[in-house]
């Protein structure tokens, strides 16, 4: 916070290399924290399916301050006011859900900049994001920080993903394929063949516009798959299942450790 300048957006204008991410759902500063300066590109505070609200990305966003990864936050939906609130806290990177049309992904381009180019409200005299009216010239500089990213997760986005494509204001598409698979009959098959189709050519048409294309693969196989089809940003899983994996395998390594021993007369 203490530079304006967006360093995720900046990378994902020039770095070609794919920068890979992590959600968090945990709500919690300490987790952000220790998964900040593991080596992951970039965090995302996920206020869609995670129970984070206006205070837990705050806390979150100040326990990040000093890490090497670069921040994201997903709210819950399309609020105007939600969003002009997270951005006055110093949320940089927005990522947006369900966005279905050209329309809603214009009208979130307006919510996230300043008049006369937008609706945002002005209070920079109470938000952290511009320290306070302490950030020299905050309001003439913080639209071309913002970096949205809008989120395209069913048969309707990606029939209107050329039309989202067109509208300036808009660095990036992120593809979802655990909600299109549910949209395309798949429910719970992220991996299946004709979702993994449809994921690759939604990438094929982000990167071909010249916006970045990111995407969730928790499979590394699929993930290497989504990055050489083009994918900028790639997140890697989340914070609980790291969590719930690594304690569930432990549990079964113990077990099977002691039937080992057992077997053996120890």
């Amino acid at each position: 916070m203490a530079a304006l300048h967006n360093s995720f957006k900046a990378a994902l204008r020039g770095d070609p290399a794919p920068r890979i991410g992590l959600f968090m759902g945990l709500c919690d500063p300490g987790v952000a924290e220790l998964l900040g300066d593991t080596g992951l590109d970039w965090l995302l505070i996920d206020g869609e399916h995670g129970p984070n609200d206006l205070r837990t990305v705050l806390a979150q966003l100040r326990a990040l301050e000093a890490c090497r990864a670069d921040v994201l936050v997903r709210i819950v939906d399309h609020d105007p006011a939600l969003i002009k609130q997270m951005l006055d806290i110093g949320v940089q990177s927005l990522l947006v859900p369900m966005v279905e049309s050209a329309e809603q992904a214009r009208a979130l381009v307006r919510a996230t900049r300043y008049p006369p180019a937008g609706i945002r409200g002005v209070g920079s005299a109470l938000a952290r994001a511009a320290r306070w009216n302490g950030v020299p010239d905050y309001l003439k500089r913080a639209d071309d920080e913002i970096c949205l990213i809008v989120q395209a997760e069913s048969r309707a986005s990606l029939d209107a993903l050329d039309d989202i494509l067109t509208v300036e204001g808009v660095d990036a598409v992120f593809i979802g394929p655990s909600d299109l698979a549910a949209s395309m009959g798949h429910l719970g098959q992220p991996e299946h063949p004709e979702v993994r189709a449809a994921v690759l050519g939604a990438l094929e048409k982000v990167v071909r516009s010249g916006k970045a294309a990111g995407v969730f693969a928790t499979r590394l196989d699929t993930a290497r798959l989504y990055c050489q089809a083009g994918a900028r940003f790639v997140a890697l899983g989340t914070d609980t299942l790291l969590l719930r994996q690594s304690a569930a395998g432990l549990v079964q390594a113990f077990h099977a450790g002691a039937a080992q021993a057992a077997g053996a007369g120890y």
